[in-house]
């Protein structure tokens, strides 16, 4: 028997859905305040179905696109749970729409170890899904071994790596 959409989830069936051990839903309800299941007696948590969307959100940004946890708090403070679950969803037009409507509002100052991606990458501002993420012009200039890679070269390397990501995208929406 299948569940209505709307049906509230435990966690073991968001776990299997989400395709991770029960303990990382429990260890992200400690990181991200937004996941609020509700919980009967004995502690069971029950999941409405936009914790679900909201997971799903949090999962692709960790796993899929190489968000630290740090990085996903602040995607969630500056637009908030609804622009997250989107990205999860493909929904393109909401993504968007959700960006420029945070961008209307006085955004906070940054400080240099705000990074939101390993390895220090950031998404070139005029990327278009990717558009979420700020860009740094001021980016010191990287060595790797005996040589340097210079600004240009080190912006061409991001937007390769962007492409690829949306590429990888595409096709986990295709399996």
């Amino acid at each position: 028997m299948e569940k209505s959409p709307d049906a509230f989830r435990t966690i073991s069936e968001v776990a299997d859905d989400l395709d991770l051990p029960q303990h990382v839903l429990r260890f992200w309800e400690t990181r991200f305040s937004q996941i609020k299941p509700m919980k009967r007696g004995g502690g069971r948590r029950y999941y409405r179905p936009d914790d679900v969307e909201l997971l799903k959100g949090i999962r692709h940004l960790l796993y899929d696109h190489g968000y630290t946890i740090k990085g996903v708090q602040k995607l969630l403070k500056n637009n908030g749970n609804k622009f997250v679950a989107a990205i999860a969803s493909g929904d393109l037009a909401t993504v968007e729409a959700l960006a420029a409507a945070s961008q209307d509002e006085p955004a906070a100052p940054k400080t240099a170890d705000d990074d939101q991606i390993v390895g220090r990458a950031k998404a070139p501002a005029s990327r278009r899904f990717f558009s979420f993420v700020g860009g740094s012009d001021d980016a010191p200039e990287v060595s790797i071994g005996k040589s340097s890679v210079g600004k240009e070269d080190r912006a061409l390397l991001q937007e390769a790596l962007y492409d690829l990501l949306e590429c990888k995208r595409l096709l986990d929406q295709v399996r």
